[in-house]
């Protein structure tokens, strides 16, 4: 009996991954007074694997067949064994930028309380050449950087503000206003902390999300250190798999397909004639092409595959 339970303890020893261990608790600093740390985290490549083969009983298994059975588990997007593995982080993130963050909702979260405690007094600060111009063709992105004598001039007045609505706040305090009413003018910019902890999968579709080129730069930023500096150590064949199945991956609708399948056969004609059908094109040859999101997507897919354009 005792032999029994000596071996049961033995496999439930708690996967411990040495480089995780060596950076728990390390702030890795962000933006200009931001920063992400991992608090706790449970799990490895070894825990997806082992979930995957539960039904398959005893047995030992190679690293090649490891990475082999993630990839798969990757590709055909076999999400319930990378819920195994969970992560805990301690972030401190601009309110704008941790709105956006707040919106995974597929997580635990606990934030720092301005009712309870006085706001942190930090607010993210712009540099001259870090002002974004709005994009013409995103309503929600940025493309370009505003001229250097505008960047001067918004980071003055961004200071300015900072320090007048701290100055408010801090006079609403002393008179003696309640904190969950005196904040309420503090600009988005000021900085918020939070515990985040989240499973893997979720932190998967978190990071494909945010680590795109066109999520807002100052969450890319912390969803870059996430993916580079601490999920590529923690589980490096997840990592793998996810760099080559989403991160680098293109998806291709049914119509792209069929429009691939034709530009290959050489079928101009039926390549315009399905373009047209769907509103890619007008039907009007001679007609001015207006933009249209879903061809232009396309069309930055055909470029990755260093295919021409074929209208």
């Amino acid at each position: 009996m005792a032999k029994e339970v000596s071996q049961v303890a033995e496999k439930l020893v708690r996967p411990q991954v040495a480089a995780m261990d060596e950076i728990l608790g390390k702030p890795f600093k962000l933006l200009d007074d931001g920063f992400i740390r991992v608090v706790d985290y449970m799990g490895s490549d070894e825990s997806i694997v082992q979930a995957a083969r539960v039904s398959y009983g005893k047995g030992t298994k190679k690293v090649h067949e490891d990475r082999g059975l993630i990839r798969y588990l990757m590709r055909h997007r076999h999400s319930t064994p990378f819920e195994m593995c969970e992560i805990k982080f301690h972030v401190r993130v601009p309110m704008d930028c941790w709105r956006q963050w707040i919106r995974h909702r597929t997580a635990n979260v606990n934030e720092y309380s301005t009712r309870y405690s006085i706001a942190i007094d930090a607010a993210q600060a712009t540099a001259p050449d870090e002002w974004r111009l709005q994009a013409k063709g995103n309503r929600q992105g940025s493309a370009g950087f505003a001229d250097a004598e505008t960047g001067e001039r918004f980071s003055f007045s961004e200071a300015r503000l900072h320090e007048f609505s701290r100055e408010i706040y801090e006079e609403r305090l002393t008179a003696g206003i309640a904190r969950e009413q005196a904040r309420k003018d503090l600009p988005l910019s000021t900085y918020t902390e939070a515990y985040w902890k989240i499973d893997l999968h979720n932190l998967l579709h978190f990071l494909e999300l945010r680590m795109d080129s066109h999520a807002q730069y100052e969450i890319r930023c912390y969803a870059e250190v996430i993916g580079q500096e601490i999920l590529r150590h923690w589980c490096p064949l997840t990592w793998e798999a996810f760099v080559d199945y989403r991160l680098n991956a293109q998806p291709l609708t049914g119509l792209e397909m069929e429009l691939i399948r034709e530009i290959n056969a050489g079928n101009r004609d039926k390549v315009r004639e399905l373009a047209v059908r769907n509103g890619w094109l007008p039907a009007d040859p001679e007609a001015p092409v207006k933009r249209h999101r879903e061809r232009d997507e396309f069309e930055a897919k055909l470029e990755l595959l260093k295919l021409e354009k074929p209208w």
